[in-house]
């Protein structure tokens, strides 16, 4: 049977970065397909004892071992990249700067990773990704040359990032790296977004009267065909996760919800 592994990481990231943080913590489990609508979950293990009462979140794995977090401990003015490698249980602090990191990514070239920066100009706040090397060797530098206000991020190809724009209102766009061009796909988005195992793009639509969707983008017909519904979200939830196998799971207070589009009539 498929076996997979998944990250709770309770209390997920304020509705903005620049809130106060919420106290949340990373649990790891196996999760064991038993049946097309049966998952179980199994070995939980507890990542974030180091620091319980703070900040740990947007969990990432760059290996089977090893897993990026963006974390605060009560030392840190903002919040660091740290590596956790589950192998050998050790811990290791990536960045340590001036800014908050959020959000780290393994990028398509395999050899850096990105993460969100919160930098502080003057009594302005900038949203900007930034790209650091896997090796540590230096310390790293802005993905894109202008293109700042990047809250949330899903990487498409080595040339191209999905982003989640902080404006009035919020949208999401296709992202160029080298010419910091955007792509339009939608506005008043939420801040979740997911390459789908077909190669396109899952993201929540948000509407005034609370009905809630997730949509799916097509990324080769590049807005030709307007995004298509999935399912309504669970009502007043926006955070999801797609499985290998393009099943959807979706949190809201102490459930996990799951959502296949082509076995489920509904969560």
């Amino acid at each position: 049977m498929p076996k997979f592994f998944t990250l709770l990481s309770f209390l997920l990231l304020s509705t903005t970065l620049l809130a106060q943080l919420p106290k949340s913590n990373i649990y790891l489990f196996q999760i064991e397909k038993q049946n097309d609508t049966v998952y179980t979950f199994s070995d939980p293990h507890y990542l974030t004892a180091f620091n319980p009462n703070g900040y740990n979140n947007q969990p990432s794995f760059f290996s089977a071992d090893e897993l990026y977090i963006s974390s605060q401990l009560p030392a840190e003015k903002q919040p660091e990249i740290y590596l956790l490698n589950l192998k050998d249980r050790t811990k290791i602090r990536v960045t340590e700067t001036e800014e908050g990191e959020f959000s780290p990514r393994r990028m398509p070239d395999y050899y850096n990773f990105s993460a969100i920066r919160q930098e502080f100009l003057n009594r302005d706040t900038v949203l900007r990704l930034w790209q650091f090397p896997l090796d540590r060797l230096t310390n790293g530098r802005p993905v894109f040359k202008y293109l700042t206000g990047i809250g949330y991020y899903e990487w498409i190809n080595s040339k191209e990032v999905a982003v989640f724009i902080v404006d009035r209102p919020n949208y999401l766009a296709l992202a160029n790296v080298d010419t910091d061009d955007l792509i339009p796909v939608a506005t008043n988005v939420g801040r979740c977004m997911s390459k789908l195992p077909n190669g396109n793009l899952a993201f929540v639509q948000k509407t005034s009267f609370g009905a809630w969707k997730i949509k799916e983008f097509s990324l080769y017909s590049r807005g030709r065909i307007a995004p298509q519904d999935i399912i309504p979200t669970i009502p007043g939830a926006e955070d999801f996760a797609v499985l290998p196998d393009g099943s959807f799971l979706m949190g809201k207070g102490s459930k996990l919800y799951k959502f296949n589009r082509f076995r489920d009539d509904d969560w």
